[in-house]
């Protein structure tokens, strides 16, 4: 018996191609990484999730030296370069060398170049999808702790009671698992939102209901806030009906939560009550906001241009602030003793960029996270418009972005959790300039992010 020769290979059956692995998965490992609890008396910095991240810029800048091809788009490079002409300025008019290097790292590392490696690692669409499951992965996590905590008793102390969900982070950075819960409900929200995909969609709409309640349970009014006005910006984007029906579930949700288990009713509403009372009696916390937030207007003003310099605030704050800020704030539970943890920020990033950076500063880096809201709310629009499929990754981007934005009017960056910031602006730094450009995933997405 003889065999039949081999078919020319035009002839041949074609075999299918397994799709190569995402490059996009160290992006999904340092996510992960933020899993992992932070050191009981922590002071709160780099972590291993911090790590990871600068191993991930150099796997990056490795893969684009091997292609050889030019990293980034003129409008990308110019949108994310934006922030690095202010933080130099203020990084030489630092108090020490060592103060303008090390912030001008930490800066560069959150602003600058994590986002634009995560930018370039990400492929298409389902690569947006596969970094935002992640984010609903790790707060589902995080906000499973936080519940256990608040029930067994175990969390940092509010009002004398050690039942604020805090995860993993400890009571040192108690806004981490606020964040983490935030943003992956935001994602979730998102994902949900999508019009394909039916069984993905329910998935993703259980998850955003349950990450309600560790929500809730972290007391964090910041984290609230953001939270409510990205989530109702995404539901307007996707449409008024839905942001109606969407309202009512989430609404009916929270009063069999708090109202039918009495899940914290008093102590969250008392919560509640004290954000419309900022005013008129605010608690210490709110006054010590205020003082400090005075005292970043006072650097600003002595100087306009280029700020009292990186890291300065500690060193500036005694001199702006009044005498009603108090020595720091107490810290305890969560498996940590007692402790004063100083106030080093002013809790909010504008005014801390203001204080330390003046006006160049804020322009710059207040510019380039305008551009990038513009851009990807323009990108949604003309998905929505044409039809096409992936505008799940359009509202997952804008929430993400508007969170932050919002968040940024409360708090500023510091601890472990900052480094999840990062990672959000380079997908919405994808987005914007990449993924909203685009009518599909036909192409490659880095056609538009690449110089080619």
């Amino acid at each position: 018996m003889t065999l039949a020769p081999p078919l020319p290979p035009a002839l041949a059956p074609a075999r299918p191609r397994a799709r190569a692995l995402s490059p996009v998965l160290p992006v999904v490992a340092v996510v992960a990484l933020l899993a992992l609890p932070v050191s009981p008396g922590g002071e709160g910095g780099a972590g291993p999730a911090d790590a990871l991240s600068a191993l991930v810029v150099l796997f990056c800048v490795v893969r684009l030296a091997r292609a050889r091809r030019r990293p980034l788009s003129r409008t990308a490079a110019v949108v994310l370069g934006l922030p690095v002409a202010g933080l130099t300025l203020a990084a030489l008019g630092a108090s020490s060398p060592g103060a303008g290097v090390g912030g001008l790292g930490r800066y560069l590392q959150i602003f600058v170049l994590v986002p634009a490696a995560v930018l370039l690692l990400i492929r298409d669409r389902s690569d947006v999808r596969l970094l935002a499951w992640s984010f609903v992965g790790l707060a589902g996590w995080q906000g499973a702790v936080g519940a256990h905590q608040f029930v067994t008793g175990t969390g940092a102390s509010y009002q004398g009671e050690e039942i604020r969900a805090v995860g993993t982070f400890g009571p040192q950075d108690v806004m981490g698992m606020a964040t983490v819960v935030s943003l992956g409900l935001v994602c979730a929200l998102g994902l949900a939102l999508d019009r394909t995909g039916g069984r993905r969609r329910l998935v993703a709409a259980a998850c955003a209901l349950a990450l309600l309640l560790p929500l809730a349970l972290s007391f964090s009014r910041g984290a609230w806030i953001a939270t409510a006005v990205a989530c109702s910006a995404q539901l307007v984007l996707a449409g008024l009906r839905r942001a109606l029906r969407v309202g009512a579930v989430a609404l009916a949700a929270g009063v069999v939560l708090v109202g039918g288990f009495g899940v914290g009713s008093a102590m969250l509403q008392e919560r509640i009550g004290s954000i419309t009372q900022v005013a008129a009696a605010p608690d210490q916390s709110v006054t010590d906001r205020y003082t400090m937030w005075a005292a970043a207007v006072g650097m600003w003003r002595e100087q306009p241009l280029t700020g009292v310099g990186l890291k300065g605030f500690p060193e500036h704050r005694d001199a702006h602030a009044s005498l009603a800020l108090s020595a720091g704030s107490d810290t305890e539970g969560a498996g940590s003793a007692y402790r004063k943890q100083p106030l080093l920020s002013p809790h909010n990033m504008y005014l801390l960029v203001l204080g330390e950076q003046g006006l160049v500063g804020l322009l710059t880096l207040g510019g380039c996270w305008l551009a990038l809201l513009v851009c990807s709310l323009r990108g949604l629009w003309r998905v929505r418009r044409s039809g096409a499929p992936g505008a799940d990754c359009g509202y997952v981007a804008c929430g993400l972005l508007l969170w932050q934005l919002t968040d940024f009017l409360y708090a500023d960056i510091g601890g472990p959790s900052t480094v999840l910031t990062a990672v959000a602006l380079g997908l919405v730094a994808w987005w914007a300039l990449v993924g909203g450009d685009r009518s599909g995933d036909a192409r490659d997405g880095r056609e538009e992010a690449l110089g080619r």
